[in-house]
């Protein structure tokens, strides 16, 4: 007996996939003409803007009201600018400087340009507190680790963004912010009661509800009195409860990449994930990156099957198809695209924090320590590098592996500037830098999240709250080593 068309199409309204290329391939786009909702573009599908708009283009001709996502969260996760690092600062240093006008003017930026290419959901931004320091996947994606300033910034980039028509995704709902695990490799456990999670963790997130935030984005995150043992986006306590009966959410409940380890070794596969989610209440499922046909219609007949089986109501997929239904259609735009040159140079300028004397009698070495990106950055450029004036030495070194003595040659009588992402934490950094403070002037520049840790010895620390193209910039004229 063959697969009800109906239920199949139906099953496809809840999926949002990926492909792989800067052309949307044939089965990318027949999907949608029979009920796909969309497709997220990553930073392989992204060459240049003129590029872009011809991919959604395509990917409209096969369904007109098709939902093209994209993570723009400016600062360190961007895709449209992963070949040279975003020219806007993220969340940790709008959340320095604090002014939510000024968050607002950023998101409304990024959200005209990404009308401007035809895409219409924007999986931004991210509200989740970072209360600690040794968070490994949120960090400088967050406004701070005060819950009443993320939540005001929040606020503040829902509305920038959505006053440009495109629909705003805050995440990761119930709070990613305490984990010191990374839920692209394994399931983070938020080992506390529901009251802490309201005074830390939710206060954003019902911000961005009062906001009119379009879609909130699930965790994969297990929080033990809440979720049991699986993750949050498995969790009709979580989804529907808390965020529907207590928040009040009515738009579009979006589930992070179903890929992702935290759910995938919570469900079994990414079709049981599917399934699991949509139980709990989720509407627009994320499949993930690495997605080709025969996934995504694996990943719908699961959902086929369950409602046949008894493990899903139809009733609930086809709420669920509705609300991604309604977030399809495009948001009418407030008032037209505003003026950005220099927007977020200037903006990333006025996050950076110094501590220390930064005057110097000679030119320096720039010595930049490698740090690994994660899942959701991926490999963007980031350092001084790009904005240094011509004759100042660069060097590279790797934390416990370069011998300080090698850069103390190379250095000799001049000054060094040790640039790095989230030294506190990574392994063998902390004794490089106070190897070499030992013996030379040394100026650290911190593009991550600056944590607690000062460096003994050290001349001067300087925190640029993210390591975005306008970051580095911003560090470099503050150092006065722009050309």
């Amino acid at each position: 007996m063959g697969q009800d068309p109906g239920l199949r199409r139906l099953a496809l309204g809840t999926l949002l996939a990926a492909y792989p290329g800067p052309v949307p391939p044939d089965w990318a786009v027949d999907l949608l003409a029979d009920g796909l909702a969309g497709h997220t573009l990553f930073g392989t599908n992204i060459h240049d803007p003129a590029q872009v708009a011809a991919s959604t283009a395509a990917l409209r001709a096969g369904r007109p009201d098709v939902i093209v996502a994209i993570d723009e969260e400016g600062g360190d996760v961007t895709r449209l600018a992963h070949a040279t690092g975003s020219p806007y600062p993220g969340n940790a240093a709008l959340g320095t400087v604090d002014d939510p006008a000024l968050t607002r003017e950023v998101y409304a930026a990024i959200g005209a340009e990404l009308a401007a290419l035809g895409v219409t959901l924007d999986l931004a931004p991210t509200v989740d507190v970072n209360t600690a320091d040794e968070n490994p996947v949120i960090g400088t994606r967050s406004f701070g680790a005060d819950p009443k300033r993320v939540a005001v910034h929040s606020a503040a980039a829902v509305a920038g963004l959505q006053s440009t028509g495109v629909a705003a995704c805050a995440k990761h709902f119930p709070g990613h912010g305490a984990t010191v695990a990374d839920s692209h490799h394994e399931l983070p456990t938020v080992d506390v009661p529901p009251a802490v999670l309201r005074e830390r963790d939710l206060p954003p997130f019902a911000a961005v509800v009062d906001a009119g935030v379009r879609a909130v984005m699930t965790a994969h995150i297990r929080v033990p009195a809440l979720t049991g043992d699986g993750p949050a986006t498995f969790s009709r306590a979580v989804l529907h409860d808390l965020l529907r009966v207590e928040y009040g959410f009515t738009g579009a409940v979006v589930t992070d990449a179903l890929e992702m380890k935290g759910a995938v070794l919570a469900a079994g596969g990414v079709g049981t994930g599917a399934v699991r989610a949509l139980a709990a209440g989720a509407d627009l499922l994320c499949i993930g990156a690495r997605v080709d046909a025969e996934l995504v219609e694996s990943v719908a007949a699961e959902i086929v099957a369950a409602i046949g089986d008894g493990r899903l109501a139809r009733e609930r997929v086809e709420e669920a198809a509705g609300r991604t239904a309604a977030l399809a259609v495009t948001g009418p735009a407030d008032a037209p695209p505003p003026a950005t040159d220099g927007l977020g140079y200037a903006a990333a300028l006025r996050a950076v924090r110094v501590e220390g004397d930064l005057t110097r009698a000679a030119a320096p070495l720039v010595v930049q320590v490698h740090a690994t990106s994660t899942v959701a950055e991926g490999r963007v450029p980031w350092g001084l590098g790009p904005h240094l004036a011509a004759g100042i030495e660069q060097a590279r070194a790797v934390a416990g592996e370069t011998d300080p003595e090698k850069l103390r040659r190379l250095a000799g009588d001049r000054p060094v500037v040790l640039v790095g992402r989230h030294l506190h934490r990574l392994p063998g950094a902390r004794e490089l830098v106070e190897a070499l403070a030992a013996t030379h002037q040394v100026t650290v520049v911190e593009m991550g999240w600056p944590g607690a840790w000062r460096p003994a010895g050290a001349r001067a620390f300087v925190a640029t709250h993210g390591a975005s193209h306008a970051n580095g910039r911003a560090a470099a004229q503050t150092l006065g080593l722009t050309g």
